[in-house]
């Protein structure tokens, strides 16, 4: 089984940010960075993002700076700090308090986003800082209250640690590894369609989590086995990609077939098959339809028909 490289980058990577870790636990930069009237503030309401041109197709992403972003940082919600974006400090900022944040911005600022909808319309920045933003603020907001002793915690490190008031202990943002491959015998590659697909019509890759204890090519073999009855050979990276929605990172992979009868899990699949490359390059006259554009499944399959 061949490698095959990752075409191009995927959604959500090449972020501009210089995460400046050093900078966080300096109390009196972050205290001059928050008022200063150049900083940056990426605004999240109830996992949205803020973005103009939506409605004409050519979305951008709307940071905030000086007055605007004080009326939205003095709401009092979470925010942390993201990273120096040339130069410039950045903070994500959740205003999911408010039942409507757009008022308390200057008009025509746009509108809050589902990041997912226009990501592959993003510039790959914005779209990665974006994404940024959303996960630290899913994890904020989740995480008010120690997993140990239930105290209340308290934010340290500009919004990257939580700790807890009883116990002391010290809380990490979470990231979780999730495996996604392309199942290749021949010249067909195996697809799946979950109960959880919105569209009826589509058909992807498969993935799961990583469990304790187990590698990552350990995790695509038993997933693909548990999934689809499949064995599974050999396992080759492909590329990464952020899924902070809400938090996990896929790991992609090309994972050979050693075995072509399917047998699915009727709890985790509605329906898996075998597709040559000539089906999937004509998916839309035979009725199904591929992963969204900005997926790494779409982009496994994409290099692997290309390969």
């Amino acid at each position: 089984m061949l490698s095959i490289p990752a075409s191009r980058p995927n959604a959500y990577t090449g972020s501009p940010l210089d995460r400046a870790g050093e900078k966080r636990d300096d109390a009196e930069f972050i205290v001059a960075a928050l008022t200063h009237p150049d900083t940056l503030f990426v605004p999240v309401w109830r996992a949205r993002s803020l973005m103009r041109g939506v409605a004409d197709g050519h979305p951008e992403a709307v940071l905030l700076t000086g007055a605007a972003a004080e009326s939205v940082r003095m709401a009092d919600g979470p925010w942390a700090f993201l990273g120096l974006w040339e130069g410039r400090p950045a903070f994500a900022v959740d205003c999911s308090h408010a039942d409507d944040p757009l008022p308390l911005l200057p008009e025509g600022m746009g509108t809050f986003t589902d990041l997912r909808q226009v990501a592959g319309l993003l510039p790959a920045g914005e779209a990665s800082v974006l994404a940024h933003a959303r996960g630290l603020m899913h994890w904020r907001t989740k995480h008010r209250f120690c997993g140990i002793c239930g105290s209340r915690c308290e934010p340290r490190s500009a919004g990257h640690v939580m700790v807890c008031q009883g116990c002391g202990a010290q809380h990490f943002p979470r990231t979780d590894p999730a495996v996604i491959m392309l199942v290749v015998r021949g010249d067909s590659c195996l697809l799946g369609h979950s109960h959880r697909f919105p569209n009826v019509t589509m058909y992807s890759t498969l993935a799961g989590f990583v469990e304790p204890g187990e590698s990552l090519e350990e995790a695509v073999r038993r997933e693909v086995k548990e999934e689809a009855g499949v064995d599974v050979g050999h396992v080759l990276y492909h590329s990464s990609q952020p899924w902070p929605f809400p938090s996990s990172i896929m790991l992609g992979f090309h994972a050979e077939g050693l075995t072509e009868e399917i047998r699915i899990d009727p709890e985790e699949l509605k329906d898996a098959r075998w597709f040559t490359r000539d089906q999937i390059r004509n998916h839309q006259a035979l009725g199904f339809s591929l992963p969204r554009a900005d997926s790494i499944a779409r982009r496994l399959i994409e290099d692997w028909l290309s390969a």
